[in-house]
């Protein structure tokens, strides 16, 4: 299957098992959901990855699955990309022994499937703001086998976290540090530490733009073979190859990138759309409601009425007995109780917010209900989750997250806590934050 090499092809990378992302991507205890299907705003990632592509001229897709999860789960959303008005193919599952690393699993798979022209390579546990025709741009002028898309960012949002790209006045990349210390950062970039401010330091976006044939032709050589037959990631392994081997690697800065891999990434990246820092993904949430407070509501939600007092939220949100925004959305068929308050909160489809609730910086997943009077902040409730609240002996939730369908009994209360899919917590208190309730066991041991 030859490339168009008129256009550019997008790539997928949809390997892992999202550890670091738990509860999130659990479906239940023992069954892995896809990092490429974790709910992020009303879509599944993947898909706001793929329509961003879309809307910028990528029309035909390649996605390298890892995993019985990835190919099953990812084909089940996307199918063969026919409701997006694209085209996408997959990876063979009898090729994933070969996808040691997403370096080894790109380059294994361009071969198969004979790709020449050019690829944008994406992960799928992150979102993105950029500019395609920018980084085709910056890719032409230093004619680049690779172009990095990059994030500036401070030497203290870098120092442990992040690795660092060393670039020329032209763009070009003349090596890594990865993960470095503060001190470190200090010493070999002297400017950082002066005091003037917004002194920034370009780190690996995890996405590429790649000339397919030039990257086939440099990898064919026996100690890239013999590589990719082992472990060959591309931020650690597979660019510092080409560029130690003076290959013409390039980075030039994307405008934003939005980390889902952790829950406090997560929660941090819905704070950032949410409030209107994501600027193509705002259009494709269409106008707010409100542009003094913004917020998006789904008119069915807005013409539900809630089982205490009858009356549509359109009413509450009239009438001021429910308060909305900002940086608020609501999906489909969501019914909200008189007295509740949703700040910086995403309420999915079919949701259930119950009398007196107070959310804040919080994600509230498909069909999950939240009992009255309980109070929530950065945390995530995951889908038919059901938090048992009370009026007289409310849940207390704080950078706490509850995955599907788990059950909250009333009077809990969680501070820095993961709850697992399924399990049934009861009325509990004073859990060390970092806990994580992964089975029945667990949850016996801190009653």
């Amino acid at each position: 299957m030859g490339d168009d090499t008129s256009g550019i092809s997008g790539i997928i990378l949809a390997g892992g098992r999202g550890e670091r992302a738990k509860p999130l991507t659990l479906a239940s205890s023992d069954y892995i959901r896809s990092k490429a299907l974790i709910p992020f705003v009303g879509r599944t990632v993947v898909e706001w990855l793929v329509e961003a592509c879309r809307d910028q001229g990528i029309r035909r897709f390649y996605v390298i699955a890892q995993g019985a999860e990835n190919h099953s789960q990812i084909k089940l959303v996307l199918g063969h990309g026919e409701r997006l008005g694209v085209e996408i193919h997959y990876s063979r599952a009898r090729l994933d022994r070969y996808n040691v690393g997403s370096g080894a699993a790109t380059l294994h798979n361009l071969e198969h499937w004979d790709l020449t022209g050019r690829a944008l390579v994406l992960p799928v546990d992150s979102v993105f703001e950029f500019s395609l025709a920018r980084l085709t741009e910056a890719h032409d002028a230093a004619d680049a086998v690779v172009t990095v898309a990059a994030v500036e960012r401070t030497p203290e949002e870098i120092a442990g976290k992040y690795g660092v790209m060393q670039t020329s006045a032209g763009g070009l990349v003349s090596g890594f540090l990865e993960k470095p210390t503060l001190d470190r950062i200090h010493r070999l970039f002297p400017e950082t530490s002066l005091p003037t401010a917004g002194r920034t330091l370009p780190t690996n976006a995890g996405m590429y733009l790649a000339d397919c044939g030039r990257l086939r032709l440099a990898a064919r050589t026996p100690e890239m073979i013999r590589l990719a037959q082992q472990r060959l990631d591309w931020g650690g392994d597979l660019l510092p190859w080409l560029v130690g081997r003076g290959l013409p690697v390039a980075a030039t800065p994307i405008d934003r990138l939005g980390d889902l891999g952790s829950i406090d990434d997560y929660l941090t990246t819905l704070g950032d759309v949410l409030g209107g820092r994501y600027p193509w993904m705002r259009r494709a949430m269409g106008s707010p409601l409100s542009a003094e407070a913004p917020y998006w509501i789904h008119e069915s939600s807005l013409r539900t009425k809630d089982s205490v007092t009858g009356t549509t939220l359109a009413q509450k949100i009239s009438e001021g007995s429910v308060v909305v925004g900002p940086a608020v959305r609501i999906g489909r068929n969501a019914e909200i109780g008189p007295g509740v308050h949703l700040r910086h909160t995403d309420i999915g489809d079919g949701v259930d917010i119950d009398e007196g609730a107070r959310l804040s910086r919080t994600a509230v997943g498909d069909g999950a209900v939240v009992g009255p009077y309980a109070r929530i902040s950065d945390s995530y409730v995951g889908p038919m989750a059901h938090v048992h609240s009370a009026r007289d002996n409310p849940v207390r939730l704080s950078g706490s997250a509850v995955g599907d369908a788990a059950q909250l009994r009333p009077g809990t209360r969680l501070s820095g806590v993961s709850v697992y899919p399924r399990l049934r917590v009861p009325a509990v208190t004073g859990l060390p934050t970092g806990t994580h309730l992964t089975s029945p066991d667990d949850v016996l041991h801190w009653i």
